[in-house]
């Protein structure tokens, strides 16, 4: 199964404009907070997937119920990272196929290999247990070294 290296990894960092988090919390000592505060600093602009927070926004996140919704206003989404257990992800997986979305990200600790392997059979790009805030530090301080 193929999982993006790390040039495609920083290719695809360089080009993303749009990136939806699923699991997005509202609680600042949460991953998933820091990671869009992270990304927001960084140009992006970061979308949040969370049912409960649907309708609110977080430090200027938007938070939609579902990735459909969050597509609605934002029709071109890049990179779908997911703050979710992985026994979710397939249920995403499905999700981002079903709305033609490019790219399904898990963060640390998230794997789910049947549901990666189903993403790329489908020509989703994948990335598993990895997180998009140290892989996009790794990046720029790899360009800046050079």
């Amino acid at each position: 199964m193929h999982t993006l290296n790390e040039s495609e990894i920083d290719a695809l960092l360089n080009t993303a404009k749009v990136i939806a988090i699923v699991g997005l919390s509202n609680k600042p000592e949460r991953d998933s907070f820091k990671v869009a505060q992270y990304l927001q600093e960084q140009g992006y602009t970061v979308l949040g997937v969370n049912p409960v927070l649907a309708g609110q926004s977080i430090e200027g996140v938007a938070c939609f119920v579902d990735l459909a919704a969050a597509k609605q206003v934002y029709p071109q989404i890049d990179i779908v990272d997911c703050f979710r257990k992985s026994e979710e992800i397939p249920a995403i997986v499905t999700e981002v196929q079903n709305l033609g979305l490019p790219m399904i990200w898990m963060q640390l600790g998230v794997i789910h290999e049947e549901a990666a392997e189903a993403a790329a059979k489908a020509g989703i790009a994948v990335v598993m247990d990895r997180c998009t805030k140290i892989e996009h530090k790794r990046m720029v301080a790899a360009v800046q070294a050079e």
